[in-house]
């Protein structure tokens, strides 16, 4: 699975992992207030590409009346959305101090609630819920008992609590393990999976059903094939390949605007290349369209891997 990730995994990124063969994507975090009050932008981002079967959606939010309101907008997409999950995992305070995302771990009765009522009201076909393993402290047995008997289809859990962020040593791959012996559902693990080998890894020491990969698919959106079919070039033209299909795209999508966009995934598709620094600074200066993807076709024309 993408991981919904804030300013990447729009339209043309997921199409992009698709390609590449990830089973499901996830929309990028999507805030009820803004579903049920019908944000122009946020309408935007509930389009998926005809490649996308299956797609989630994720919600986030704590407000009843206002879910209700938000899951009865997207009922009239139910056609083009199979899945929708709920967010129990986001960190980031705008989100967490208002009583969503990973907020919610903190009243876990109020989760369940919440996910009853969504299901109750929702026609998408399928639910599922994105969680931590706490808020400032680890409670992932508390959290699977209390998810055990909620109606929901699976279960994506970040090995972390919200205080650990994403710092890399505080990932706790255990947990999730004993949350698997509990939870009857499929369990999708997630954090830190940034190669085949770590998804295989994590995949045994978990007993997990599948792995959500996020910022390593940014930087590499083929690991998908990588796990799947066991692909190893990560050539230059490859990168290159991508940089320029995922650009068009986005381009396509969201017209001019999408140049300025794009270049944080330049950033990080030049990541490890000669003259990456100046490739940086090159684009981040570029508006035009035109000019931008000429820039694209010039640099990986020339770089060479960075000698490890």
């Amino acid at each position: 699975m993408l991981a919904p990730l804030a300013g990447y995994s729009d339209l043309p990124f997921r199409e992009v992992v698709k390609k590449f063969g990830a089973d499901i994507t996830v929309s990028e975090m999507i805030s009820v207030h803004a579903l049920a009050f019908k944000n122009k932008k946020t309408l935007k981002m509930v389009e998926k590409s005809p490649l996308e079967t299956p797609f989630a959606l994720q919600i986030a939010g704590n407000e009843e009346g206002i879910i209700t309101r938000a899951v009865e907008s997207l009922n009239l997409h139910k056609q083009e959305i199979q899945i929708l999950d709920l967010n129990c995992g986001c960190p980031a305070p705008k989100v967490s101090n208002h009583g969503s995302g990973s907020s919610l771990l903190k009243d876990l009765n109020k989760l369940v609630k919440i996910l009853n009522l969504i299901r109750n009201i929702s026609e998408i076909p399928y639910l599922s819920v994105k969680v931590r393993l706490g808020f400032d402290s680890k409670i992932p047995l508390e959290i699977a008992n209390a998810l055990k008997d909620a109606p929901i289809d699976y279960v994506v859990v970040h090995g972390r609590t919200k205080t650990d962020g994403y710092k890399k040593e505080k990932i706790d791959y255990d947990s999730i393990a004993l949350m698997k012996q509990i939870l009857p559902m499929p369990l999708i693990a997630n954090g830190e999976i940034d190669s085949a080998q770590k998804s295989q890894e994590v995949l045994k020491h978990t007993g997990a059903d599948g792995v959500m990969i996020g910022r390593a698919a940014v930087e590499k959106p083929w690991i998908f094939a990588q796990i799947k079919q066991g692909l190893q070039e990560e050539s230059i033209d490859l990168r290159q390949r991508v940089s320029l299909e995922h650009f068009d795209r986005t381009i396509s999508f969201r017209g001019d605007y999408g140049a300025i966009m794009f270049r944080k995934n330049l950033h990080a598709y030049s990541k490890g290349l000669k003259g990456s620094s100046e490739f940086r600074m090159l684009v981040n200066s570029i508006s035009n369209p035109a000019l931008m993807r000429q820039a694209i076709l010039d640099f990986f024309s020339a770089t060479t891997f960075e000698a490890r």
